[in-house]
């Protein structure tokens, strides 16, 4: 955080006008060019702070990181859903979040996973950390979640994923996809807009948004297969709702592309 509001204890032992500067630092902390400041810093406290503010505290904060979709600066963009998904996991979500995280995520033009001078920027992985934290909320509907997944992953890009970002995104998927009120058509359905991208395809190089989605697609796959665990929990493993279904629809959208598969 800033020299002038550093703070590294708990928030709980600040109260007035030291708590407030505290936090106001750390919002401007996470668009800070330097990773030091930003990830190392400013995110590793928010992380930790989050679950000890008081309800009326995170609503704000995430407020103001909302208000980082439209930053400039790269950096402050793709760490607006990772700090709202430790907002989500303490238990607080406001509605009126969702429609600039939406319009963010599938327009995000910078994809890097990692920058020399700037750090880990990772927009997609830290979009899917927020899918994932969403799709645990019962209240959340799991197809729009998966329809936004489905938007980053077709949206066209130069880049391809290198820092297994389709893991993250996978993850996400399979996290959404184990949601108990999700029915075995909209298991599947989300997969229709993917297999018409797929029959689009011609000879050639493969564009990396056509590999990115099928890298990301396998790794769903091996997940819905095997299960997957909640991430730094100790919870038991688990499967998708309707594994079956989402299996067949999976291989079935994955043979488009791979023709040679069974």
């Amino acid at each position: 955080m800033s020299a002038s509001h550093r703070y590294d204890g708990d928030i709980r032992a600040l109260s007035g006008a030291d708590r407030a500067a505290a936090l106001d630092a750390l919002v401007g902390d996470l668009c800070s060019p330097d990773p030091r400041v930003r990830d190392d810093g400013a995110y590793v406290t928010a992380a930790r702070w989050i679950p000890g503010l008081e309800e009326a505290e995170r609503r704000e904060l995430g407020d103001r990181v909302v208000g980082h979709f439209a930053h400039t600066a790269v950096q402050a963009r793709a760490f607006a859903p990772l700090v709202l998904a430790r907002i989500t996991e303490a238990g607080d979500w406001c509605e009126e979040w969702w429609r600039p995280f939406a319009q963010w995520y599938p327009a995000e033009r910078d994809l890097r996973g990692y920058d020399v001078d700037l750090g880990w920027l990772h927009a997609v992985a830290h979009g899917a950390d927020l899918l994932a934290a969403l799709a645990r909320q019962p209240a959340q509907d799991p197809v729009r979640l998966a329809n936004l997944a489905v938007d980053r992953l077709l949206a066209r890009t130069e880049h391809l994923f290198d820092a297994q970002e389709d893991d993250r995104l996978a993850y996400a998927l399979a996290k959404i996809l184990s949601h108990p009120d999700l029915g075995a058509e909209e298991s599947t359905a989300w997969l229709g807009p993917v297999e018409k991208a797929f029959r689009t395809g011609e000879p050639g190089p493969v564009p990396p948004w056509a590999s990115n989605t099928m890298r990301t697609l396998r790794m769903l796959y091996i997940l819905a297969d095997r299960g997957l665990r909640t991430r730094n929990t100790d919870e038991p493993l688990h499967t998708v709702t309707h594994r079956e279904s989402v299996l067949d629809a999976l291989a079935g959208t994955l043979a488009v592309v791979a023709p040679y598969s069974g």
